[in-house]
């Protein structure tokens, strides 16, 4: 490329409006514009300096959120820290680690932080943030950004000496240094080496020419990995821990991986009418949402008004009735006491009587006695038999007001609790559901949760029983104190629409949107993969707990490698369930990863099982069986007859239906299965295979939208088993429903 052309380039690159992208330059952690950004293996870009932070943390930081970490500036103190139960999963699986680290050590170096743009646990191994890539490409951006935002902020030359400091023209990519066009000529002279040197407009940022490996520091990045989406040298691929991962070349990634960012901008930038319509929609939402809050801030002045007033009323009323009680009352008792007074000595009653003794006419002393004896011998009763006028005690006005406190207390200011959202990837239904759930991440603590289910109908069901009871009616579980439940009980191969709402402080949050599974058509079969019976430990890896398959190429398929003449012999390394089915209609389910090259699974009779397993071969041919997938042409002639086997093939992100000579073996929705575009099927994320021993016939599903993707005829005399064989890296993995009972016992 000539100087002018590059000139052009980089002139017309800095003429494009990024001013309104500032949003995606910056750091998640620091919440400021990208510094050296690191592509984390998940895709997700972050500030060298926050990486580094967040793995100084040691033990004890990790487990105890100190000052340090609340220090303002610090990435630390805006990222939340791992929790404990993230980091005991860490410390079990041993991701917290250093070079040297003994078990006894008290400050282990964690090797494993949870990414903050999807919060995924990201292992970063013992090499720590040498195995990350720098982002050149969104750090040329930012750095664009910046010269735009700071257009009269100039960039200086590198080598002139103060006070001739000069404005730099232009930058030498090589020598990663900034110029003015004096010192340019100085440095660059024609004739030379360094006249050959890359130069741009002015930057700040200066990136390799050439991208290297991270892990063989001297080796240039040629290769793009399609499993771990990264760029890798041929180190990696012919011994790293790339080896066994499927590459293209670096050519090639850039333009597919180029091509479909254009369709997609393409098609973004076609729907921008779409795009400014749902933006007016969502400021209506903006502006509706503004509206509503202050109208429920004005209902809720009222209701509390409204409150404050019955409060206030009842508070006046109650004074008032207290008021009354306490005068009449202090009456009663001072006249009480003005009574007793008159019956001391020379006062009141007894004054009253001593002057009436003096009277000496009989006529009119006998005249005043009769009622003056009359009202001293009431005094003196009451003198005897003493009891005060008026109750000094209040208890009568003593409010028990605990249960209204109670209820008031349970009132929730905070506002209704956000609905949570039901995560499809960890919810599984079988003869019972497994649904979880996720709520927001600024959500504040809930009380407990609801989950409540109905059905919507199944395929045998006819329209009276639509109208029943059952059909249609929300159905409430007990309460939930953790972000899953389990619902019993469902009825097989029918439809069940579930929601979830939370509850805080008596307030209920809206229901979370309704997702629909369906059951599958039979109960399910609890199995582990056998051990025992034909098990290859040359081929095959079981882990521990016998729920998952993985093939390797052993020493044994490499030492029979001479035999092999052509390129179409395979082997298949099988391997059943450890329990059989002889009766009833049975499911199952199960996870092949995507990057597997081989993968045939189905059933078989203990007979058939008997012939692969007791009499192998190193090799075997695609025309040996009659279902192998590949089209010989030898298979159609016996495929309508009922085999003890049924096996179908996946692999490389594929699922293959077997050639049918009549679409009657095959399901409604592959009746035109004899067209090979359509005998290929992207592989489902989950795998479901029925067995109807006593019809004798084998169905396989989407396990997750329960879609019948092929069925056949199956020869059932003997006892049935899942079967799966494997061929070249691939693994298989059972659906932990499947697995749950057997662990158990």
């Amino acid at each position: 490329m000539s100087a002018e052309k590059r000139r052009s380039s980089s002139s017309g690159t800095a003429a494009v409006p990024i001013k309104n992208i500032e949003r995606e330059l910056i750091c998640p952690i620091c919440k400021e514009l990208f510094t050296h950004p690191l592509i984390l293996p998940c895709q997700h870009s972050v500030c060298h300096k926050c990486v580094r932070e967040l793995l100084q943390l040691n033990y004890d930081d990790s487990f105890d959120a100190g000052s340090e970490c609340s220090m303002p500036g610090s990435p630390r103190s805006r990222v939340p820290s791992p929790s404990m139960e993230r980091l005991d999963r860490l410390v079990r699986s041993g991701s917290i680690s250093s070079p040297g680290w003994r078990r006894g050590s008290v400050t282990p170096r964690v090797t494993a932080i949870p990414c903050p743009g999807c919060q995924h646990d990201i292992e970063l191994g013992e090499r720590g943030i040498s195995m990350l890539f720098r982002n050149f490409t969104l750090e040329s951006i930012v750095e664009r950004y910046r010269q735009a935002a700071r257009a009269a902020v100039a960039i200086m030359c590198n080598i002139c000496k103060p006070p001739q400091l000069q404005e730099a023209t232009k930058s030498c990519m090589d020598c990663k240094a900034s110029y003015c066009n004096e010192c340019f000529k100085l440095h660059h002279p024609w004739g030379t080496p360094k006249a050959q040197h890359e130069y741009v407009g002015p930057t700040t940022n200066f990136r390799p020419k050439v991208l290297m490996c991270p892990e063989h520091e001297m080796e240039k990045v040629n290769m793009y990995c399609e499993v771990c989406r990264r760029p890798v040298c041929h180190l990696c691929k012919l011994g790293g821990s790339h080896a066994n991962h499927k590459v293209t070349s670096m050519s090639s990634a850039y333009k597919i991986l180029k091509e479909k960012l254009a369709k997609s901008i393409h098609y973004l930038i076609s729907k921008e009418d779409q795009v400014r319509t749902q933006i007016t929609d969502l400021e209506q939402l903006i502006s509706q949402t503004e509206d509503n809050g202050q109208l429920a801030e004005r209902q809720a002045n009222e209701h509390f008004e409204r409150l404050f007033e019955t409060l206030q009323e009842r508070k006046s009323e109650m004074l008032r009735s207290i008021e009354q009680s306490r005068n009449r009352r202090l009456n009663h008792l001072k006249t009480q006491v003005e009574e007793y007074q008159g019956m001391l000595e020379n006062s009141g009653l007894v004054g009253y009587a001593q002057e009436v003794l003096k009277e000496t006419d009989q006529s009119c002393f006998v005249q005043t006695a009769k009622q003056l004896h009359l009202r001293i011998q009431k005094a003196t009763e009451s003198l005897r038999t003493f009891h005060a006028a008026a109750d000094p005690c209040f208890d009568e006005f003593v409010l028990d007001t605990s249960r209204e406190e109670t209820l008031l207390k349970e009132m929730c200011f905070g506002g209704v609790p956000d609905p949570p959202m039901i995560d499809l990837s960890h919810s599984r239904v079988y003869n019972e559901a497994s649904i979880s759930w996720r709520l927001s991440d600024d959500h504040l603590p809930t009380d407990h949760h609801v989950v409540e289910y109905r059905r919507l109908g199944g395929p045998s069901q006819s329209p009276s029983q639509e109208d029943g009871e059952d059909s249609g009616v929300w159905r409430p579980t007990e309460r939930v104190y953790g972000p899953s439940s389990v619902v019993c009980d469902l009825e097989a191969d029918s439809l069940y629409s579930f929601r979830v709402r939370s509850c805080r402080n008596s307030m209920f949050s809206p229901y979370s949107p309704e997702v629909t599974l369906h059951t599958p058509p039979a109960p399910a079969l609890s199995f582990l993969f056998s051990d025992k019976c034909g098990f290859s430990t040359e081929r095959l890896i079981l882990n521990k707990r016998r729920d998952t398959v993985e093939s390797v190429a052993g020493m044994a398929f490499l030492l029979a490698s001479e035999r092999v003449q052509t390129g179409s012999y395979i082997g298949l390394d099988y391997i059943i369930g450890d329990t059989g089915i002889s009766q009833g209609r049975h499911y199952w389910a199960f996870k092949v990863e995507p990057h597997s090259y081989m993968v045939k699974v189905g059933v078989a009779s203990d007979s058939k099982l008997l012939e692969w397993f007791h009499n192998p071969r190193d090799t075997s041919s695609p025309r040996y069986d009659h279902d192998s997938g590949h089209d010989s042409g030898s298979e159609d002639t016996c495929y309508e007859l009922s085999q003890p086997f049924t096996l179908l093939t996946l692999g490389m992100g594929k699922l293959f239906i077997p050639k049918a000579s009549s679409s009657s073996s095959v399901s409604s929705a592959n009746a035109s299965s004899a067209d090979p575009g359509n005998r290929v099927l992207p592989m489902p994320q989950r795998i479901g295979v029925c067995l109807d021993y006593d019809a004798c016939r084998v169905y396989f599903y989407d396990a997750d939208t329960m879609r019948c993707l092929y069925e056949r005829q199956v020869d059932c005399s003997g006892t049935m088993y899942p079967a799966f064989g494997l061929m070249g890296s691939s693994k298989v993995q059972l659906e932990e429903f499947i697995t749950a009972k057997r662990l158990t016992f």
